[in-house]
């Protein structure tokens, strides 16, 4: 069967889709990944088809309005900022993923920026579309919207509040869906659920159900399936530099940012090594789309290294909480620090917490080097955080996040 995955966002919103996309691929089908061409080279090493989807995510984040996203003080301004940034590169990017989509497939599988667009396409060329989302967006009363940071509002007030969210987000995409559907020769939209997305439709989750449990209030369709975990490049080896780095001491602590932006990636280097030795650890410091670094006989900056590789090897990991490394974190068995800067980090920082695998998170507009030291302290001297972290990462071991998404497939066929 010819698959097309449609993603688009970060590396975090690309790299799981590898991993399953090799699955699929092994087991006969004919994969082919839509992404941004940044990341062409992540995607076809393994074996995928490529087709490029405009718009590149670091120049997105570099700007002016992606840079305000890490300085944004509450969920609505974060939000405002995140809608005019989005709105301005929606069209190019329904343009983009249209024409992917045109190139052929048997069957369409989209990431939850690409789902409108795809929905429509689906509908359009009478393609089987199916939802694989790495958040649990869909409303329900177990729990608020992710990205607002918040505690539950109690389960009238979390419905509430997530449709009250999908309906400002519906403001982004509703004049490119409509442009899609009148090119398309399809009637004007209407109301059937978030993004006028239709309620019954197929929705798979890659993430487990030990760490976010499907929703009893959610519809039929929708099923947890665990997690789609990246491969690591072939023929991949570390840098003998990292490599003396470990063996020279304790295991290090991790500290990195992934693809959030900075404009002051020295002020934020400077922080982290003086937080890391303040804690009077050893730091790996991740230099990642910001650009951080810092040196010393204590620490090393390293580029990108496979998460499933190093994470093993360190005493804690101090990260964003976004969905892909708090997933490495959880896999590798050690306590994270979970440093929450946007969107549904707020979210997955707070779950870390309530299973016991990290302190209280840190919000990232509220970052010090004291505050941050305190964290690292506890997460490295708790023992109970990292029995629980070494529980939860054995059960990880035993799920197959990939085998939920062939079976859907071979219905299909």
């Amino acid at each position: 069967m010819r698959v097309l995955i449609v993603t688009a966002g970060s590396w975090g919103d690309v790299a799981p889709y590898t991993g399953l996309g090799a699955r699929l691929r092994s087991a006969g089908h004919d994969v082919v990944l839509a992404t941004h061409e940044r990341f062409r080279q992540a995607v076809t090493v393994h074996g995928l088809g490529f087709r490029p989807l405009p718009v590149d995510p670091r120049e997105e984040l570099a700007s002016a309005s992606g840079q305000g996203l890490a300085r944004a003080v509450s969920a609505p301004v974060e939000m405002a900022r995140i809608m005019r940034m989005a709105a301005a590169f929606m069209p190019r990017l329904s343009a983009g993923v249209t024409e992917a989509v045109r190139q052929g497939t048997d069957v369409l599988l989209s990431s939850t920026v690409t789902e409108p667009m795809c929905s429509v396409l689906g509908e359009a060329l009478r393609l089987p579309t199916i939802g694989l989302h790495l958040q649990p967006l869909q409303p329900t009363s177990e729990f608020p919207p992710m990205v607002t940071g918040r505690r539950s509002l109690g389960p009238y007030g979390n419905r509430l509040a997530t449709h009250a969210l999908w309906a400002a987000t519906d403001r982004i995409f509703a004049p490119a869906v409509g442009t899609l559907r009148r090119e398309l020769g399809l009637p004007p939209r209407r109301w059937g659920g978030p993004l006028s997305l239709p309620r019954d439709r197929t929705v798979l989750h890659g993430f487990s159900t030990r760490i976010v449990a499907r929703p009893a209030d959610w519809p039929h369709g929708h099923r947890v399936c665990g997690y789609w975990w990246p491969p690591t490049t072939p023929g991949w080896q570390p840098d003998p530099r990292l490599v003396d780095f470990l063996a020279a001491g304790p295991p290090p602590v991790f500290a990195g940012f992934g693809s959030c932006v900075t404009a002051e990636a020295e002020r934020l280097s400077d922080l982290l090594a003086r937080a890391l030795r303040r804690a009077k650890v050893r730091g790996i410091i991740q230099a990642g789309w910001s650009g951080l670094h810092a040196e010393g006989d204590d620490l090393l900056t390293v580029q990108e290294v496979p998460h499933a590789w190093l994470f093993p090897r360190t005493a804690a990991v101090v990260h964003h909480a976004g969905a892909g490394t708090t997933a490495a974190g959880l896999r590798a068995g050690v306590p994270a620090v979970p440093v929450p800067v946007q969107l549904d980090q707020h979210f997955w920082a707070a779950r870390l917490t309530r299973l016991g695998v990290a302190p209280t998170p840190v919000r990232f507009q509220r970052l010090t080097a004291e505050r941050l030291a305190t964290a690292i302290t506890a997460a490295t001297h708790d023992p109970a955080l990292r029995t629980r972290s070494r529980l939860l990462a054995g059960h990880l071991a035993q799920e197959d996040g990939a085998q939920p998404v062939l079976d859907t497939l071979e219905r299909l066929g």
